[in-house]
């Protein structure tokens, strides 16, 4: 029989904490699922109360309004790409900047470190100007190749490479392995916590993105979740308020889904990453 711990002060006071905490992240979710099965008179006069009767009203209508499985598609389409390719591309620039030594290998870091004190919004119209002129305006690749780097994940990802001893390396390395064939075998399947990280941030950015579809993307057969999410905003109060609660919910269910099924190898990614 495992013996019974004693609740201490302190950790009553942490238990508190956590329960309060977990409360306020939890509530708002609770509040748009509860309202997306609300008519709209009731959200609109009752927002915070149970809803008198459920309908699914709200649903129907983001099918019948919008083509629902088609924003799907393309957002999925957007944010699978962007994550694959910036998880890899990443990881492939953190291991050279980690472990392979060559000629201004701490400038380069230093430079690509500097690049993210630029706000972003000052590329907008540079990247318009070069989508437009590659005639990708209208098209995926506009979203997906600009996306295909991140100098934040490859700073992640170098941060957690560097703990990898050199050991291992050096030994592959004798035994006749080069760079590629390490990074694929080795750093890949060690790296696994911090890259599925880098996939989870990487994929819950491009599928909440609302700027660069709504730049790029200007034919309705193109659009993603969050721009078909745009089209019920009108100018009447209150006017497919059913809808507006109902797309909510199905666009934040597919996020909520993968971090919570993910989110063991999320806290051992920063647990295990080395600030040098």
């Amino acid at each position: 029989m495992l013996p019974v711990r004693k609740l201490t002060l302190s950790s009553a006071v942490i238990y508190l904490f956590l329960i309060l905490g977990a409360l306020v992240v939890l509530y708002p979710f609770f509040y748009m699922v509860m309202n997306s099965f609300k008519f709209g008179p009731e959200i609109l006069h009752s927002p915070t109360r149970l809803p008198s009767q459920i309908t699914l009203s709200g649903y129907v209508g983001v099918f019948e309004k919008l083509n629902m499985l088609l924003l799907y598609k393309n957002t999925l389409i957007i944010a699978v790409s962007i994550t694959v390719l910036n998880t890899l591309l990443s990881a492939l620039a953190a291991y050279a900047i980690a472990k392979i030594p060559f000629p201004g290998r701490d400038q380069l870091f230093a430079f690509m470190l500097a690049t993210m004190m630029i706000p972003g919004v000052l590329f907008l119209i540079p990247t318009y100007v070069v989508m437009y002129r590659l005639g990708w305006v209208g098209q995926f690749h506009a979203l997906i190749i600009p996306a295909a780097v991140s100098v934040y994940n490859i700073f992640l990802i170098r941060q957690f490479i560097i703990g990898i001893p050199n050991e291992l390396i050096e030994a592959a390395r004798l035994d006749g392995a080069g760079d590629l064939l390490i990074f694929f075998r080795m750093i890949l399947p060690l790296s696994r916590p911090v890259l599925v990280a880098v996939a989870i941030l990487s994929f819950i950015g491009s599928w909440n993105d609302f700027i660069g579809p709504l730049l790029y993307l200007n034919t309705p057969d193109k659009w993603t979740v969050q721009l078909g999410l745009y089209q019920f905003q009108t100018s009447i109060p209150g006017e497919n308020i059913q809808e507006i609660w109902a797309s909510m919910t199905l666009i934040t269910l597919p996020l909520v889904v993968i971090y919570f099924s993910l989110q063991d190898q999320f806290v051992k990614a920063f647990a295990n990453v080395t600030f040098k």
